[in-house]
Formats: structure tokens, C-alpha cells, sequence
């Protein structure tokens, strides 16, 4: 892909945006409601943007930037249970704060880091290029995750429009 560093920082400014957006408009209850059991609500979501900011993209970035090989993630064994009680818009403000970070990191790098190379504990050799591709589908899977999330109760309201959602409900378990 050409000029995928600006496309990765135009995408990665988005998120805190449609988060702080979601959290000041919507009431918890519904940011907090998983759309089937064993599902992330869109807190549950937002929650590992959050983790993921801190422990896995700007670290791995670094680490390729240096040439030193980076462990698996395991947001289900390694990660925090999500703040179900802490106030939405807090958590999105933590999360702004902490893209604000990385975004300043990424605004350095430049065409020539892209071929850097180090090792995945699970997926061996990846470049930085492909690190940054894979930050941004995060992000935008996550943002999918959570807005489907939120469409449930409003899918399953809607009477014989339901089955124009066919695609985008969540079987309940």
C-alpha cells in the first residue's frame, strides 16, 4: 500500500474520536450490554483498545524499530477484566490519551522503517508494515465488534425490518 503511514495515522485518529463521541451520547447501560453471552459489549471493546494501546501496538512498534523479537498477546489470558463500573466516557478519555501518544510516536517514522523486522512468538518473522496494517484493522474490527454490539436491542425491536439486519445479528446462546 503507498503512504501507508499517513493512512495509519488518518485511521488511528479516528478511533478516540467515534469512541468519545459513543460514550458522551449513549447511555452505559447500552455500552455495556453484550449482544450474546461469551460477546464484547462496546465497553468490552473499548476496554481492549485501551489494554491494547498499552501493552501490545506502541511496544511492538518499538521493539521493531529496535530489531528485538516481541511475545504473543492473549487478551483473554493476559488481559485485564474490562472496567465494567468505571464510567464510559472516563475509559474513552483514557484511551484518547493514550492513542494521543502513540500517534505522536508514529507521526516519526519514516517510508525506510517499514522493512524492519523482528519475531513473533506465534507468527515468526513480521515487518513493521504489516504491523501497522494489522493495528489498523484492529481497530477498525474492534469499532465493527462494538457497533454491532450497540445494534442488537434495536435489530431485534424492529419487527419485519429484522430481517434487513440478517447479516449483522448475533445469535443469541
Amino acid at each position: 500500500m503507498e503512504h501507508l503511514i499517513p493512512h495509519t495515522l488518518s485511521i488511528l485518529r479516528t478511533t478516540p474520536r467515534r469512541w468519545d463521541d459513543l460514550t458522551a451520547s449513549l447511555p452505559a447501560e447500552l455500552l455495556r450490554t453484550a449482544p450474546a453471552r461469551g460477546e464484547w459489549s462496546a465497553l468490552d471493546c473499548l476496554a481492549h483498545l485501551v489494554e491494547t494501546e498499552l501493552q501490545v501496538f506502541p511496544v511492538r512498534v518499538q521493539a521493531l524499530l529496535a530489531g528485538r523479537d516481541f511475545p504473543a498477546f492473549d487478551p483473554d489470558a493476559q488481559g485485564a477484566d474490562p472496567p465494567r463500573a468505571e464510567d464510559p466516557a472516563v475509559l474513552a478519555g483514557s484511551f484518547s490519551s493514550l492513542r494521543a501518544e502513540s500517534l505522536i510516536a508514529l507521526a516519526r517514522l519514516a517510508e525506510a522503517d517499514l522493512p524492519r523486522r523482528a519475531r513473533h512468538a506465534e507468527l515468526g518473522e513480521v515487518t513493521l508494515a504489516e504491523l501497522l496494517h494489522e493495528w489498523v484493522g484492529h481497530d477498525l474490527m474492534h469499532t465493527v465488534q462494538a457497533e454491532r454490539a450497540l445494534m442488537q436491542p434495536f435489530i431485534h425491536g424492529s419487527g419485519p425490518w429484522k430481517v434487513y439486519f440478517a447479516d449483522h445479528i448475533v445469535a443469541f446462546h
